[in-house]
């Protein structure tokens, strides 16, 4: 397969959020975000990003298909939930890069996608002149009645690229599982690297 890396800065990435939505959903479905989603919040999600200066959509064609897809913005313009635990950890939001999410169709995984997600937003991190780069990730108890038996956590390729767990820096989303009615609050930790080290 002849897969392309585009980066899209801001708005010029909406004429693809029909197709960044549906991959969403698709992709957050599975383990460990169990994430029944709707087009519409998707759109409201992915606005934030396009409004934001300084922010990338690195989009993964096959041909004209997309068929993965990452985000990173300045930390400054995201909301209370990924800023507040920085603000009372004493740490600047004004010197992170925060990364959205990574997201990519089961049959392209393994192929070093994920490494070129990562190595683009860095690069767009270090031409902002930010020192840091972070993203949070969610917890799910080892006993998960959804956890798959060969489900492999992406912690070691996280560490392997210089990003350390905070657990004191931690979080919550709501969005509603695949087995809930309603929304409820979803844990999630942060992980960062230093880019200047």
């Amino acid at each position: 397969m002849a897969l392309t890396l585009r980066s899209f800065s801001g708005r010029d990435a909406i004429p693809h959020f029909d197709d960044l939505a549906r991959l969403r959903i698709a992709v957050f479905r599975d383990f460990p975000y169990l994430y029944d989603g709707d087009s519409d919040y998707e759109r409201h999600y992915m606005e934030t990003y396009a409004r934001s200066e300084g922010s990338l959509f690195v989009l993964v064609f096959d041909g004209e298909t997309i068929v993965g897809a990452s985000t990173g913005t300045p930390m400054t313009a995201e909301t209370d939930e990924v800023t507040a635990p920085f603000l009372a950890a004493g740490h600047d939001p004004a010197q992170f890069f925060y990364f959205g999410e990574s997201v990519l169709l089961p049959a392209y995984r393994g192929q070093g996608i994920g490494v070129g997600f990562f190595d683009r937003r860095e690069a767009q991190a270090k031409k902002l002149g930010l020192r840091f780069a972070a993203f949070c990730a969610v917890e799910r108890p080892l006993d998960h009645k959804r956890r798959p038996a060969d489900y492999q956590p992406l912690d070691a390729f996280w560490a392997k690229r210089g990003y350390t767990r905070h657990p004191e820096l931690h979080t919550t989303f709501s969005w509603r599982d695949l087995d809930e009615a309603a929304e409820s609050p979803k844990p999630l930790t942060f992980w960062i690297r230093d880019l200047g080290a």
